[in-house]
């Protein structure tokens, strides 16, 4: 839904997805195989889970004293992790951290962000969410067929807000 809503305020990047869609699927269902093949769906994507994260906040208790910077902290305090805060943070994202810009992932994750971590849309570590290997699969499935199909455009009714429900929800 999210990657849908930008892609209506960004014309310009539904019809680059779109093209690219078309040629690697034709017509023709989309099909496992070539999945791997949408590198502009996958920026998309992976932007789209920059901007509006399914998880926005996490936290982990510790397991031994760890110092952070100049901070010590005990064993056993919860750290909660603002993902959403991370993910739009200006020293990691640059000046623009606030804006939809799919091509910050045209090489890979790791060279977005400056060699910082600074990316978990599904978490990390041995806690990571299982499915997320399957989650884009079925985002990138899902959004080519609606590429091949539909052009989506937003309403001039339409009022950004984003609430919290477990989830970000619009």
């Amino acid at each position: 839904m999210w990657a849908i809503i930008l892609l209506s305020k960004h014309l310009d990047w539904q019809e680059r997805a779109r093209q690219e869609t078309l040629q690697v699927f034709g017509g023709q269902k989309p099909d496992f195989d070539d999945l791997s093949r949408l590198k502009i769906v996958n920026m998309i994507l992976l932007e789209t889970l920059r901007l509006y994260p399914p998880g926005v906040m996490f936290a982990r208790v510790l397991g031994e004293t760890t110092k952070l910077g100049n901070i010590t902290l005990p064993c056993g305090v919860q750290v909660n992790i603002p993902t959403l805060f991370v993910h739009r943070d200006q020293e990691i994202w640059g000046n623009n951290a606030n804006e939809f810009n799919p091509e910050r992932f045209s090489e890979g994750v790791a060279s977005s962000t400056n060699g910082k971590f600074g990316y978990f849309p599904f978490g990390f570590g041995p806690r990571v969410c299982i499915g997320q290997n399957f989650a884009m699969l079925e985002a990138k499935m899902a959004l080519a067929m609606f590429l091949q199909h539909f052009t989506f455009d937003i309403s001039p009714s339409y009022v950004h807000a984003p609430y919290l429900v477990v989830t970000l929800q619009a």
